[in-house]
């Protein structure tokens, strides 16, 4: 615990020391509101010219939650079969139509995504940056969330993002953590091995 930081021991704990990721939920369900106020937060989170790529898909139970599953790795489709709230995260490689929107203060911020490659590499990176704001904001909501990149993404996008520009980079698993839902913390790297 240190006392250099702003932020109070208690939402320290709540939002890196004490959060895990979870991998069961209890049937308490998370509703359209809590994820709403959970970007409402993160949303201020920085990404390059503010071109903001992250679009969350929520996959209620039912048929689009059926057509998830047959997409995730067999590890994963059970917690995610009985997970309140799922999430696929994805990049929108369109992310350029809005910048007149996002970054008004360059009138030719399209122009600079002309090229494809450069820009799903853009959207890609950025929305990537965007998931760390996600998932601590899931955290800020009292919420755990169990996030996975063992799906097909290719099948996933062809599948559930057919004629979108999104491409999926992670699904999670949001609720409130079930009895037992952690595996044991693994060793994490102490600040003189990392910051030099």
């Amino acid at each position: 615990m240190t006392n250099d930081l702003v932020l109070s021991p208690e939402a320290q704990d709540l939002l890196f020391r004490e959060a895990r990721t979870a991998n069961a939920f209890t049937d308490e369900p998370v509703t359209d509101e809590q994820v709403a106020a959970i970007y409402d937060l993160v949303k201020y989170g920085p990404t390059a010219m503010n071109i903001q790529p992250l679009r969350v898909v929520l996959v209620r139970a039912g048929e689009d939650r059926e057509r998830l599953l047959k997409h995730m790795s067999e590890g994963n489709r059970e917690k995610t079969a009985s997970a309140p709230m799922v999430a696929v995260l994805a990049a929108d490689t369109d992310f350029h139509e809005l910048l007149h929107r996002t970054f008004p203060i360059f009138p030719g911020a399209k122009d600079a995504f002309a090229d494809d490659a450069a820009r799903e590499q853009a959207a890609r990176f950025n929305a990537t940056l965007q998931i760390g704001y996600f998932m601590v904001g899931v955290r800020a909501a009292g919420l755990a969330a169990g996030p996975m990149s063992g799906f097909d993404a290719a099948a996933l996008d062809e599948d559930l993002f057919a004629g979108t520009a999104l491409k999926s980079l992670l699904v999670v698993n949001i609720g409130h953590p079930a009895e037992n839902a952690w595996f044991d913390r693994l060793p994490r790297l102490e600040a003189h091995e990392v910051v030099r």
